[in-house]
């Protein structure tokens, strides 16, 4: 007979676990042990004074509780419940810092959002208001976290993509984030824009003539052009590709329905009522009118190009006062360099260009991007003494979008032809 087996349950918390480990396996000496032990009660105290009052003795049970949950919910995140890893880490930190470590993570845990509907969406990260929401998830257990972390790291991403695929379509992120509707919506109507052939968000109009030519096609029997934008990144393909599957197989029947007015079937549908979304007929607000404005001068002239190489190239025109392109040949390049020799190189404007038209949330980035660059290539695009432009033109070619010239063809006359022949 096969004995049963028993799997014992230890109930300990993870900051215990991780405490017995290091001074049983020698991680921890006798000096942090008794940093700890001095460390352990500022941190209590503090955790008290926090979330309400330190001379209360129900406070301060309630915050040793805390303490030793926010340490454990760090060290067992972050090393992945290895026990010698997190061992490593209560020795190369003190206690205080892995409770704000704790801390931090549940702070910005709470900031991410937790709604997909952009008028609910709060962007104003972790403030006061929400440290009675702290004081709860201070006692709450690893798995509840990663539960909650996984739930709004999707909303996080089907949000991010809806601001994608809007600014495609010439919406900045402003006039989306005032918008009352669903990132769901929002998405949907891009794939429908998208296979509509349109480059821009539409307006109630704009849209039931992009139905109506959709539903003519088919009719046609034209093959619609259903996929994801040109360019989707990785991160966003999954949540566009299911919403995609969703409206090919519920929405798309009834869209292409002739028999169903389109105002009838978005506007007076219960069932359709806020599953897709247009701009006001009567347009937007001047601040949303200028939002796109210059989100339209961004993507002509990056032509929706988002990698490095060409932004850099972009930027570096627009510091040289050359034509704005996000592709050059080694020839323009080369000839460029020639330029900036002469004095014509001011890297602000690129900075200020990007401050205008780029797109708020990538400003940050653009410009460190920028400025990366040039701290990084000032000295071999200026160095006078590489008269062949061997280092100029190297540190082009690792940070720009540089192709070669195609071959001249040269034509051939009628005189010549005979000539020759």
């Amino acid at each position: 007979m096969q004995e049963a087996s028993i799997s014992v349950y230890d109930h300990r918390p993870f900051f215990e676990k991780a405490l017995r480990y290091g001074l049983h396996h020698g991680l921890i000496d006798d000096a942090k042990l008794a940093a700890i032990r001095t460390d352990a009660p500022k941190g209590m105290v503090q955790i008290a004074r926090y979330f309400g009052t330190e001379f209360l003795r129900p406070e301060l049970e309630k915050s040793r509780e805390r303490i030793v949950n926010l340490i454990s919910l760090h060290l067992e995140q972050d090393s992945e419940g290895d026990l010698h890893q997190a061992a490593a880490l209560l020795r190369d930190n003190s206690l205080l810092s892995r409770s704000k470590a704790g801390s931090e993570m549940l702070k910005a845990l709470l900031s991410m959002p937790d709604n997909s509907h952009f008028g609910m969406v709060d962007t104003a990260g972790f403030r006061d208001e929400l440290i009675p929401v702290l004081a709860r998830w201070t006692l709450k257990t690893l798995p509840e976290y990663q539960r909650e972390l996984a739930l709004r790291s999707e909303v996080q991403t089907r949000l991010e993509a809806a601001f994608w695929v809007a600014q495609k379509l010439g919406v900045a992120r402003r006039e989306l984030q005032a918008a009352d509707t669903d990132t769901d919506a929002v998405i949907r109507t891009a794939l429908l824009a998208h296979a509509a052939g349109m480059s821009l968000m539409p307006t109630w109009a704009q849209f039931e003539t992009a139905v109506n030519q959709l539903r003519k096609q088919v009719q046609a029997g034209k093959k619609l052009l259903l996929g994801l934008p040109k360019g989707t990144p990785a991160e966003f393909r999954p949540v566009l590709q299911a919403a995609l599957q969703n409206m090919v197989e519920q929405d798309l029947p009834k869209i292409l329905d002739t028999s169903v007015k389109p105002r009838k079937l978005f506007i007076q549908s219960l069932n359709f009522l806020g599953r897709y979304y247009w701009l006001d007929d009567d347009g937007v607000e001047d601040i949303s009118a200028l939002d796109r404005a210059i989100s339209d001068q961004w993507l002509k002239l990056t032509q929706r190009h988002t990698d490095d190489s060409s932004l850099i190239t972009l930027f570096l025109c627009i510091a040289t006062g050359t034509t704005r392109k996000t592709t050059l040949t080694e020839t323009a390049a080369a000839s460029l360099v020639r330029k900036i020799r002469k004095g014509s190189y001011n890297p602000q404007l690129a900075s200020d260009f990007i401050r205008e038209y780029a797109p708020h949330e990538h400003h940050n980035d653009y410009q460190t991007l920028w400025t990366a660059f040039v701290a990084e290539t000032e000295r071999d695009l200026k160095d006078e003494r590489d008269t062949r432009l061997h280092e100029a033109m190297t540190a082009l070619r690792l940070h720009c979008n540089l192709v070669k010239a195609a071959p001249k063809v040269t034509k051939v006359t009628k005189a010549a032809k005979a000539a020759k022949a």
